[in-house]
C-alpha cells in the first residue's frame, strides 16, 4: 500500500482485471423471448425478469422484430380480424325470435335483463351507455 498525499492507495498494482464479457443469446432464445412479449397482457419488464435479461435490451429486440415484420409485410404473428356473419331476422321471423337476454354477474349478485328482440337497437344503445 502506498501513501498518496495523505490518502491510502489500497488497489493491488499487479492484480489483472478481467474484461467484461457480453453474453451471447441464440436466435432461438431471442425468438422465444420476443414471442412471449407479444402475448396480450404481458409486460416486457416481467419477461425480462423471467428470462434474466435487461428490459431495455428486450425492448430493443421486440422493436426490431416489429420493424422487420412491418418491412416484410408479414402479418403472420399478428392475428387478423375475421368477418363473422350474423343472421338478422326479417319482419316475418320476429315473432318466433326469443328475447335478448343479458346476464351480469358480480360476486354473488346476479342480474338478468330481458329485452324484446324487436327493440334490439334500443338495447344496443342502452348497453353502450351502461358500459361507459
Amino acid at each position: 500500500m502506498k501513501n498518496l498525499n495523505g490518502h491510502m492507495y489500497t488497489m493491488e498494482e499487479n492484480k489483472p482485471v478481467a474484461p467484461r464479457r457480453r453474453r451471447l443469446h441464440s436466435d432461438e432464445f431471442k425468438a422465444e423471448a420476443i414471442e412471449a412479449c407479444l402475448q396480450p397482457g404481458v409486460s416486457i419488464a416481467a419477461m425480462a425478469l423471467h428470462y434474466r435479461l435487461n428490459a431495455n435490451m428486450l425492448r430493443t429486440w421486440v422493436a426490431a422484430h416489429k420493424r422487420a415484420v412491418t418491412e416484410e409485410g408479414d402479418a403472420s404473428t399478428v392475428p387478423t380480424a375475421q368477418f363473422v356473419p350474423i343472421h338478422l331476422a326479417g319482419p316475418h321471423e320476429t315473432a318466433a325470435t326469443p328475447d335478448i337476454v343479458i346476464e351480469i354477474r358480480r360476486g354473488a349478485a346476479r342480474i338478468t335483463i330481458r329485452w324484446p328482440h324487436a327493440a334490439a337497437a334500443e338495447c344496443a344503445g342502452w348497453l353502450h351507455g351502461w358500459l361507459r
